[in-house]
């Protein structure tokens, strides 16, 4: 049993504490994309502490499935683990357990349908105002993230993911904009839906939505929001300079805050403007790879520490 109590020790810990110092962390504006994939190693290495610890458990809990659990394992494994003398405790986990794994299954699955609904009426409704072009003229233009510019006086410019993947401006926003910032808008967008950002937010609103009472889930599904929004400016910025993108995001924000890949009538932060502006530096080479090794130690400690009883069995 101790391997199951390190488990779920160690996804307490990972859900409590390791969120808080995030929160903290004053290196999170300045690099978006790794704070992104701190976020979700912590993420899965929770998940991973709570599957691997209901496989221990309902092992505990009966002998038919420990038998085939530990069926090819050498001798002395399964002693090692010390789950013979505890049905009772187990029956209790992997109960419990067994409840976090439906009900992620289940906010996963109806998180999944409705924003694939979501995103098909939205380009139903594009098709309607802006029409598809012939089919004998469409097959000679690259129909990777399709440009669409409708009629309306807002400067407004949003994405569309999914297989035909479209980006979005009114004819607003290309009356306002210059040149060089509809550009920068441009790769804003084009960054959300090459980075697959829907995806992450699909899955981060399913998680918070399937437990409301977890706070790292909850804090999971926010700083996502956050996140890709930041790193999408920094694509920007790349390619076409921080005060262009700066100017660009201002420029959108003057009536209604729109540019992400949130529908029209979102608001934004100022705070992104001021962040460009600021222009601070990245972190270091060493100091990314660094954190970078740390993010991963999460989901990889989780895994050794499954199989710790085992392999310590076996020296």
């Amino acid at each position: 049993m101790t391997a199951l109590i390190g488990l779920l020790l160690l996804g307490l810990l990972l859900s409590t504490v390791v969120p808080r110092l995030l929160a903290r962390a004053r290196w999170v504006e300045r690099e978006p994309v790794l704070a992104l994939l701190v976020w979700q190693c912590i993420v899965v290495a929770v998940l991973l502490c709570c599957a691997l610890g209901l496989l221990l458990a309902a092992s505990a809990a009966e002998p038919e499935l420990r038998a085939w659990v530990f069926s090819g394992a050498p001798h002395g494994v399964e002693d090692a683990y010390g789950l013979q003398d505890a049905e009772g405790w187990g029956r209790l986990c992997a109960a419990v357990l067994a409840a976090g794994a439906l009900q992620t299954v289940r906010a996963l699955t109806r998180e999944v349908r409705t924003a694939k609904a979501l995103r098909n009426r939205r380009h139903a409704q594009l098709a309607t105002r802006a029409p598809e072009l012939p089919e004998a003229i469409e097959s000679a233009r690259s129909r990777r993230e399709r440009l669409v510019v409708l009629e309306n006086v807002r400067p407004e410019a949003w994405s569309l993911p999914g297989p035909n993947s479209r980006l979005v401006v009114t004819t607003g926003a290309l009356q306002q904009l210059t040149d060089r910032e509809l550009a920068a808008v441009l790769s804003h967008e084009r960054g959300h839906v090459r980075a697959r950002h829907h995806w992450l937010q699909q899955f981060a609103q399913a998680l918070a939505s399937g437990f409301p009472g977890i706070g790292v889930f909850r804090a999971f599904r926010d700083q996502v929001a956050e996140l890709v929004e930041l790193a999408a400016d920094d694509r920007a910025a790349r390619r076409h300079g921080r005060h262009t993108t700066a100017l660009a995001l201002a420029e959108l924000n003057l009536d209604r805050g729109v540019f992400g890949s949130c529908p029209p009538g979102l608001a934004q932060s100022p705070k992104r403007v001021d962040r460009l502006l600021a222009g601070r530096p990245r972190l270091s080479v060493p100091q990314r790879l660094r954190l970078t090794a740390v993010a991963l130690a999460a989901p990889v400690g989780a895994v050794l520490l499954a199989v710790a009883p085992g392999v310590h069995s076996l020296l």
